[in-house]
C-alpha cells in the first residue's frame, strides 16, 4: 500500500462517473431542496387559518410558482415539488379536504410545516454532498447532480498491462497441440481489474523465452501496473523475475504464506507497480483479489482500499494448515439469518471451472487442528461484474 500512491486528479462528466472514486470533496452548489416546496398534492395554507372554509386564490405546479404573498383566510391548490407560496406554513392533503365552487372546507386543525419540505432540509450549499475516496455509486451521483455539480474529480483510471506466461499457452479458438492448455488468465484478470476500476490497456502472451519475455515485460511497464501470470516460482523455465530485475523492477517481496498464491510476487520499477501471481488461474484469482485490486483501489485514492472480510458461519470441517493462511472456494447461503459458508469440492488451484462456482473466499488462518461447521470465519465476497 506504500508503493501505490493516488493517480493524478482529473474531472469526470457527471453521466461518466459512476464506479469512479471521488478524489476531492464535492461541495453543494444550491440549497437542497433550494425552496420550501411541498410534499403532496393539496391546498397550500396558513395554519392559524385552520379549521375553515378557504377561498382557492390560484395554484402552484412544479415549475410554476404562486406569483404572490398569501394572504390570510386564502388557500392555493399546490402540486408535489412544487414551491409553497410566501405567507403559507402548511399543506393540507387534496383527500383531507372537501373542494366545491373554488372554495375548501377544511375541516381538522394542521400544525405549521405540516407536508412541507424546508428549503435546505437535505443538504446546504456549500456543504459536502460527497467526501474524498469513497465510489461513486449511482446514488452519490444523483446525488452530486441534484446538488447542481456537472463534473466530479476522480483519480486518473489505473492503466493496466497484462502478460501471461508460458510455452504451452494457447488462445481460445484455437486447436489444442498435445501438451497445450486455453490461456484463461488473462480474461480472469482484465475482468477483475476492470471490476475494480482499472483500465487494461494491454493484453499479451509470452512464451517460457527469454528474449520474447523480455520484450513483453518491458512494454508492459509503460502501464501503471503491469500484472504477469506464471514463471514466478523456482522451476528451470520460470524467468519472470529474472527478466524483470534485468529491466529494473526492484523486488519488494517474493512468496506469500497463502494458499493458493504462494510464489506471488511484487516489485517497483519507477511508480509503475509490478505483480508477479502463479500461472494457475485459481492462485491467480486469490491473488488479484488480495493483492493487486487493493493497489488498484489505492492508486485511485479510495479511503478503505484493503478488502473488506466479512463474518459467517462454516458449514463443513475444514483442516488448517500450519505453515499458511488458506483461502477455501465457497458459496454462501442463507439460514435463519446466518450467512452459512459451504466449500466447494475441488479445491486444487488448477480447477478454475469448479471455483467459478465460489462466490467467496473463506479465510482459514494458519494453525494446527481443524475448524468444526459452526465455526465463524471471515470471508471474503469474490467480485462479480455487476
Amino acid at each position: 500500500m506504500s508503493r501505490a500512491r493516488p493517480l493524478p486528479c482529473e474531472r469526470v462528466p457527471l453521466m461518466r462517473a459512476a464506479g469512479r472514486i471521488a478524489a476531492e470533496e464535492v461541495r453543494a452548489l444550491v440549497d437542497l431542496p433550494p425552496f420550501a416546496s411541498s410534499a403532496m398534492d393539496g391546498y397550500a395554507v396558513r395554519s392559524a387559518d385552520l379549521p375553515g372554509v378557504l377561498p382557492v386564490v390560484g395554484e402552484a405546479a412544479a415549475g410554476r410558482p404562486f406569483q404572490r404573498l398569501l394572504a390570510a383566510g386564502e388557500a392555493v391548490a399546490i402540486s408535489t415539488g412544487a414551491v409553497v407560496p410566501a405567507g403559507a406554513d402548511a399543506v393540507v392533503p387534496r383527500e383531507a379536504v372537501v373542494a366545491r365552487d373554488e372554495r375548501v372546507e377544511i375541516p381538522a386543525r394542521v400544525s405549521a410545516g405540516a407536508n412541507v419540505r424546508v428549503q435546505a432540509g437535505d443538504i446546504g450549499a456549500g456543504e459536502v454532498v460527497v467526501p474524498p475516496g469513497v465510489r461513486l455509486t449511482p446514488a452519490r451521483v444523483a446525488a452530486a447532480a441534484a446538488a447542481g455539480v456537472a463534473t466530479l474529480p476522480c483519480a486518473r483510471r489505473p492503466r493496466v498491462a497484462l502478460v501471461a506466461t508460458g510455452s504451452e499457452l494457447v488462445p481460445p479458438g484455437r486447436p489444442l497441440a498435445p501438451g497445450q492448455v486455453y490461456e484463461a488468465n488473462s480474461a480472469l484478470l482484465a475482468a477483475a481489474c476492470a471490476a475494480a476500476g482499472a483500465e487494461v490497456v494491454d493484453e499479451r502472451s509470452a512464451p517460457d523465452e527469454a528474449v520474447s519475455l523480455r520484450e513483453a515485460l518491458e512494454r508492459g511497464l509503460d502501464a501503471d501496473v503491469l500484472v504477469t501470470s506464471g514463471g514466478v516460482s523456482v522451476g528451470e523455465h520460470d524467468l519472470v523475475r529474472q527478466v524483470a530485475a534485468a529491466l529494473g523492477v526492484e523486488e519488494v517481496f517474493w512468496r506469500v504464506a497463502i494458499k493458493p498464491g504462494q510464489p506471488a510476487a511484487f516489485g517497483v520499477r519507477g511508480e509503475t507497480l509490478v505483480f508477479g501471481l502463479p500461472g494457475n488461474p485459481v492462485s491467480a484469482l486469490v491473488c488479484c483479489e488480495l493483492l493487486v485490486k487493493p493497489a488498484l483501489r489505492a492508486l485511485q485514492g479510495a479511503a478503505e482500499p484493503l478488502p473488506r472480510f466479512e463474518s459467517g458461519t462454516l458449514a463443513a470441517r475444514l483442516r488448517r494448515s500450519a505453515e499458511r493462511d488458506e483461502f477455501v472456494r465457497a458459496r454462501t447461503r442463507f439460514d435463519a439469518g446466518r450467512v452459512l459458508l459451504e466449500p466447494l469440492s475441488g479445491q486444487e488451484s488448477h480447477m478454475i471451472v469448479r471455483s467459478s462456482a465460489a462466490d467467496a473466499l473463506v479465510h482459514v488462518s494458519r494453525g494446527n487442528g481443524e475448524l468444526t461447521p459452526g465455526s465463524l470465519v471471515r470471508w471474503l465476497r469474490l467480485a462479480s461484474c455487476e
